[in-house]
């Protein structure tokens, strides 16, 4: 059997592959790849096929050992890989705090750059922070909520101002 004769005759099992196809994955894309996948090994290994046998359950064997190799390295990459569901507060707490010298050291920064903000700042922008909206920082601190937005830019600024050293380390390590 020629080479043409042999894919004329993948093609004619294509749609007996597809349906079978169907039946592993469940998701019409899904199967049209391991389609794909099995007519590829299929002309691939022409050579290994024996003229006289069965096609079709020579087709199909590639198909289920392909589907069933995929699905072995799915399961082994998603055990590696740890998805975010499954990722609790307490492992965050570990991976986020690796060097607890270096955040020691920037947290205290951080906290007297702060206390260096004036009060008419501090107050709005450490509420801003805490999650309360514009307006409910307006109405507790009896002021207009154009202040209020302006209160928080200008402690932005100055937090900025006296926490520039950061801003270069984290640039610096962005570009490297």
């Amino acid at each position: 059997m020629t080479k043409n004769e042999f894919a004329l005759q993948l093609n004619d099992h294509s749609v007996s592959l597809q349906s079978f196809a169907l039946n592993f994955t469940r998701d019409v894309e899904d199967a049209n790849d391991l389609v794909q996948d099995t007519m590829l090994k299929a002309v691939t290994y022409y050579g290994k096929f024996k003229e006289g046998t069965n096609l079709k359950g020579w087709l199909f064997t590639i198909m289920k050992n392909t589907f069933i190799n995929n699905y072995r390295r799915l399961v082994k990459t998603n055990s590696l890989i740890t998805q975010s569901e499954d990722i609790s507060s307490a492992n965050l707490h570990y991976s986020a705090a690796t060097n607890a010298s270096e955040s020691k050291f920037v947290m205290g920064d951080i906290n007297k750059a702060l206390a260096n903000l004036q009060p008419e700042y501090y107050v709005p922008f450490i509420k801003y922070f805490e999650g309360f909206k514009y307006h409910e920082i307006a109405e507790e601190l009896n002021i207009p909520i154009g202040t209020v937005k302006t209160r928080i830019h200008v402690a932005r600024q100055i937090l900025k101002k006296h926490l520039k050293t950061y801003s270069k380390e984290i640039l610096g390590a962005n570009v490297a």
